[in-house]
């Protein structure tokens, strides 16, 4: 209820008798209207957060160069960005920061780009399969949107290590009907001049072709809580 609504209807009825009374009753309905588009302007845009390691803290890079970062200039203001990211985050480290995280932001959309460290660790793709799974329904509790954005590792620990965990991303997306980017470094990570001096952190060159890789996937997402937000 707005402010002072009550009162000044009940004195709209009072006095709008006549031409006098329905010039009143114009302006003061005029009143409303503005009143009302001033409290839906300042209405605050969705929230979208970040929830990954260096390949979305722009490790080595500026972080105006990240594409987490041209991702809310091409957003413009339209929705607030919030990245959360740390260089060397592992999903066990995001599983245990969302909750505080979904509580301080409360976003509408959440991207989940984790798992990297865990496979250049060799950590059992069981165990990231958990704390995937515990973020997509934490965030779901919160009723925000998940995005996920999938990773893939070296060989190094064979095939069958780099297929089951390449798998827990198709599986929970799968299971909890969720959008996924299959790689989020396609088209990068295998171009030597994308990829800085370690092989492992992108480029600043690349990140404009990683934000193409997400964006497809993600814009629906947008869109839908832009509209969201407009009713």
């Amino acid at each position: 209820m707005i402010e002072g609504f009550p009162f000044a209807w009940h004195h709209c009825r009072s006095v709008c008798h006549g031409g006098r009374g329905r010039r009143y009753l114009v302006a003061w309905t005029l009143s409303l209207l503005l009143l009302l588009a001033g409290t839906a302007s300042a209405a605050s845009p969705p929230r979208l957060l970040v929830v990954g390691d260096s390949l979305s803290a722009a490790y080595g890079i500026e972080a105006r160069q990240g594409w987490v970062a041209l991702l809310e200039q091409r957003l413009d203001g339209r929705v607030e960005v919030i990245n959360t990211s740390i260089s060397g985050e592992t999903s066990g480290g995001g599983a245990a920061r969302l909750p505080d995280l979904l509580g301080q932001h409360a976003p509408d959309i959440v991207l989940l780009e984790l798992g990297g460290n865990d496979g250049l660790r060799g950590l059992p793709p069981g165990q990231l399969e958990t704390n995937l799974r515990r973020m997509i329904e934490a965030s779901r509790a919160a009723e925000a949107e998940v995005l996920l954005l999938g990773i893939d590792i070296p060989p190094n620990y064979g095939q069958a290590y780099r297929d089951a965990f390449t798998g827990v991303y198709r599986r929970l997306a799968d299971e909890y009907d969720l959008p996924l980017v299959p790689f989020l470094l396609e088209g990068v990570a295998l171009d030597r001049e994308l990829m800085q001096a370690d092989g492992i952190h992108p480029t600043a060159a690349a990140q404009p072709r990683i934000l193409d890789n997400v964006w497809p996937v993600l814009a629906p997402l947008l869109e839908m809580e832009l509209a969201r937000a407009s009713d």
